[in-house]
């Protein structure tokens, strides 16, 4: 069984926590771009490092241009925060997981660093999936707290509830 899930970019119109809209905030979101995940049952529990996350490189020339082009960071910091933190609010809920492992693969065609929410896309799409495979509902009020926790609670990125 496969299950797969996903998130797509979204742009702020309006509004920040941050400024003079006490927290309002108005977005859209952008089709053309989105975070994909998909989990597939496996022995052990296993995130596969896709596209610019890879540590392969053909040269220390691709290596350079890559860190310059991408930063030190990618999605599989954002991959595992999810798990965090969906791991925790199960736990804190009293939701029994049944005992089975994944092997997690995921990819984004977001932009990165302009402002198109392309973190919350893979964390939202790992949460997505996550309640598929354990079959688990959280109540879509919870989830944009979860998320910013992943974001900002876990990884220190300036995030909002945009």
């Amino acid at each position: 069984m496969i299950v797969e899930s996903q998130a797509y970019a979204r742009a702020g119109l309006l509004g920040n926590p941050s400024d003079k809209y006490f927290g309002k905030a108005i977005s859209i979101s952008i089709k053309n771009f989105r975070a994909r995940v998909s989990l597939q049952r496996s022995p052990e529990l296993q995130i596969e490092a896709q596209g610019q996350d890879l540590n392969i490189y053909k040269d220390i020339h691709e290596f350079a241009e890559r860190i310059d082009r991408y930063g030190y960071y990618g999605g599989e910091r954002l991959i595992k925060a999810a798990i965090k933190k969906f791991y925790e609010h199960c736990l804190s809920q009293n939701i029994s997981l049944q005992s089975k492992n994944f092997t997690l693969r995921y990819d984004s065609d977001i932009p990165r660093q302009v402002g198109l929410g392309g973190s919350s896309a893979i964390v939202t799409a790992a949460l997505k999936g996550l309640m598929k495979f354990y079959n688990v509902s959280i109540p879509k009020e919870y989830l944009p707290n979860l998320i910013l926790e992943a974001e900002l609670g876990e990884l220190g990125i300036s995030a909002g509830f945009q």
